[in-house]
C-alpha cells in the first residue's frame, strides 16, 4: 500500500445521508480500491485494508457537546454522524468481528447529551450487533461557575495500556531549564508524575492497541494551540487521562516557557493561581482561586496583552510533540506497553472537511464551507494535504512539518515531496493542491500571519 498517496474528494458542504454515501464512495473511487468491481453491487473497497474477522476501532472527534461560539453549531465542531455512518457501511462489508466507535472528549463534555443530540445510537443499530460506542475518559468534570467537581476513575485502569517512551519521547529534547509542563485546568502534580526527564508516559485505551485496524476520522479545524487539528492532533483522544498530555510549558517565552510571548506579570499571576486551583479538591477555596486567576487575566488585557494562559499561539513548541508521540504509539504500540520495530496495525485516516471549522478552534470554531474529504494510510501525508487544502503552508506548522522527522519509531518512510494526491481528475503532486472551491480557512488569533500560504 502506498502511504504517500492521499485521496481527495469534493462534495457539497452539507451532511445529508445520501450526500455522505456519495462523497465516501467518491473518495474510495479516487483512492483506487477494488477497481474490478467498481460500479457493481459487489464493490467492497475496504476489503483490501480490513481482513475478515478484524477488530476495528473508528476514532472520530467528539471533543465537546456544544460549540462555545454562539451560533457556531455542531457541524464544524465534531465528526458528523452521517459521515461516520457512510464509512461504517463499507467497514461492515469487510466483515469485521467487532467495531468500536470511541473517543476521549474533554473532561467537561456531557457525553450523554452529545450522544443524544448527534444521533449516535443509530450507528449501533446500523452495526448488526457488532458495533459499540465507547467513552475513553477516566475523568469527568462538572462546572458550576468558577467551581468544579471531578469524578475520577470512571473507566478502570484495566481498560488501558500504559506506555513509557522514556528518552525517545519527543518531549525529552525540551530544555531542562524551560518552563514546567502544563495542561490547562488539570492538576500539574499529576502531570509531573508521568512526564519527567527520562520518563514520558501515555495511557492508551486498550481497544485501540487491541485493534487490527484503526480508522481515524478527525474534523478539520484550526486549533489555538497546535495551529491545526486533523489526522495528527485527533490522536489526543486515544488517551484516557488528559493529565498525561503536555499541552504547553508554564511561563512566557522570556521565562523559558511557551504559554505566551514575552513576559506578563498578570499572566504569570494567573498561571500560579490556576495551578493552586487545579491542585485544590474543590469548595470555596478553589472557587476563590479560579476567580483570582480570571481577574488577573482581565488585568493583563487591560495592560495590552492577549490575556491567555493556554499556549494558544504559534510559539507553542510542546503540544505538537505530544501529538506525534501518540501517533508513534498508535503505529508501533503493543499490548504489553512496548513499542515494536515495525507497525502493529493498519491505520486509515479519513478527514471530515465537508464543513470545516476555522477561527478559534477547536472549541469555538466558526463553520467554513470547505466541501472536501481526504483519505490516507499515513497521518503525516493526510495532514500535509489537509493544510494545503486549507490554504495554508504545512512547512509553517510544526505539528505537520516535524511529523516527517528522523526519530526512533518514525511516522513516515518518505518525504513530503513524495506525496501524491488522487482526485477525480487524476493523480498529481501535493504541491499542486489548492483549496477546493477557493475556500481558505482562517487561523486562530495566535496563529494569524504565521500559517498562511503566499
Amino acid at each position: 500500500m502506498n502511504e504517500a498517496l492521499v485521496a481527495l474528494a469534493t462534495a457539497a458542504p452539507q451532511y445529508g445521508e445520501a450526500e455522505m454515501v456519495r462523497a465516501v464512495a467518491e473518495l474510495f473511487r479516487c483512492w483506487g480500491f477494488d477497481p474490478d468491481r467498481r460500479g457493481t453491487a459487489e464493490w467492497n473497497p475496504l476489503t483490501e485494508l480490513i481482513p475478515a474477522g478484524a477488530r476495528v476501532v473508528i476514532k472520530p472527534n467528539w471533543v465537546l457537546h456544544e460549540n462555545e461560539l454562539p451560533g457556531g453549531g455542531m457541524d464544524c465542531l465534531i465528526t458528523h454522524r452521517t459521515l461516520i455512518a457512510a464509512v461504517l457501511t463499507y467497514v461492515l462489508r469487510a466483515r469485521p468481528s467487532r467495531v468500536v466507535i470511541g473517543d476521549a472528549p474533554l473532561q467537561g463534555c456531557d457525553f450523554a447529551k452529545l450522544r443524544a443530540q448527534s444521533g449516535l445510537d443509530t450507528l449501533i443499530e446500523q452495526g448488526q450487533g457488532i458495533v459499540q460506542i465507547a467513552d475513553f475518559r477516566r475523568t469527568l468534570l462538572q462546572r458550576d461557575g468558577y467551581a468544579s467537581r471531578r469524578q475520577e476513575g470512571v473507566r478502570g485502569e484495566e481498560n488501558f495500556v500504559l506506555f513509557d517512551l522514556g528518552a525517545d519521547s519527543l518531549i525529552e529534547p525540551l530544555p531542562t531549564d524551560s518552563g514546567p509542563l502544563r495542561v490547562t485546568m488539570y492538576n500539574p502534580d499529576l502531570l509531573t508524575r508521568v512526564h519527567a526527564p527520562g520518563r514520558h508516559c501515555y495511557l492508551i485505551a486498550r481497544e485501540i492497541i487491541d485493534a487490527d485496524v484503526v480508522i481515524n476520522m478527525p474534523k478539520l479545524k484550526s486549533h489555538m494551540k497546535a495551529g491545526v487539528t486533523g489526522a495528527l492532533k485527533n490522536l489526543i483522544g486515544i488517551n484516557g487521562n488528559k493529565e498525561f498530555l503536555p499541552h504547553h510549558r508554564k511561563g512566557g517565552s522570556a521565562q523559558g516557557g511557551d504559554c505566551y510571548a514575552g513576559y506578563s506579570f498578570w499572566q504569570n499571576c494567573a498561571e500560579n493561581l490556576y495551578d493552586a486551583a487545579n491542585r485544590s479538591s474543590g469548595g470555596s477555596g478553589q472557587t476563590a482561586l479560579y476567580w483570582g486567576a480570571h481577574q488577573s487575566l482581565r488585568a493583563a488585557r487591560l495592560f495590552g496583552s492577549e490575556g491567555m494562559v493556554e499556549g494558544a499561539w504559534y510559539g507553542n513548541q510542546t503540544v505538537w510533540r505530544t501529538c506525534l508521540d501518540l501517533n508513534r504509539v498508535l503505529r508501533y504500540g503493543c499490548l504489553d506497553g512496548s513499542l515494536a520495530d515495525t507497525p502493529q496495525r493498519r491505520t486509515i485516516h479519513i478527514t471530515d472537511a465537508i464543513i470545516g471549522g476555522h477561527g478559534e478552534g477547536p472549541l469555538r470554531p466558526a463553520p467554513v464551507a470547505s466541501g472536501f474529504l481526504t483519505g490516507a494510510l499515513n497521518p503525516a501525508a493526510a495532514e500535509w494535504v489537509n493544510t494545503l487544502a486549507m490554504g495554508w503552508d504545512p512547512q509553517r506548522l510544526p505539528i505537520v512539518r516535524e511529523a516527517f522527522g528522523a526519530f526512533r519509531w518514525p511516522l513516515t518512510d518518505f518525504q513530503a515531496a513524495d506525496i501524491q494526491v488522487a482526485t477525480a481528475s487524476g493523480v498529481r503532486p501535493a504541491a499542486a493542491i489548492l483549496p477546493p472551491n477557493g475556500v481558505r480557512f482562517r487561523a486562530s488569533k495566535g496563529w494569524c500571519g504565521h500559517v498562511e500560504a503566499p
